[in-house]
């Protein structure tokens, strides 16, 4: 459904700016605005997110995103796997640095 870079990049987007929009969370995440609703959907069906009314705003379809305790922990969760994949990612690049400065020392001879 969700890869885990979407999942957290929404979470962690919640979590920082719990009172943006869905167009100013879309903006921010490069997603459509119906993306970005069938996402906070999703998550608040799994119980990760729960939205809540402003109750001084004018505007009375502006909402609170607010991570739940089970949001909290699959953002924990999420978070670890992505760094494991991002340190993964940085060195097997650092391998092909490696090789790319051996194959350049072996053209210069």
């Amino acid at each position: 459904m969700f890869t885990d870079n979407e999942r957290y990049q929404l979470l962690r987007a919640l979590e920082q700016n719990p009172n943006l929009s869905q167009r100013q969370l879309a903006i921010e995440l490069g997603y459509s605005l119906g993306k970005l609703n069938y996402c906070l959907r999703a998550f608040k069906e799994k119980g990760w997110v729960k939205a809540e009314n402003f109750r001084n705003s004018q505007n009375k379809s502006a909402y609170f995103y607010q991570l739940t305790p089970a949001g909290v922990t699959e953002k924990a969760r999420v978070t670890r796997r992505f760094l494991q994949r991002k340190l993964e990612e940085y060195e097997q690049i650092e391998q092909e640095i490696e090789a790319l400065k051996q194959e350049v020392a072996q053209q210069q001879l």
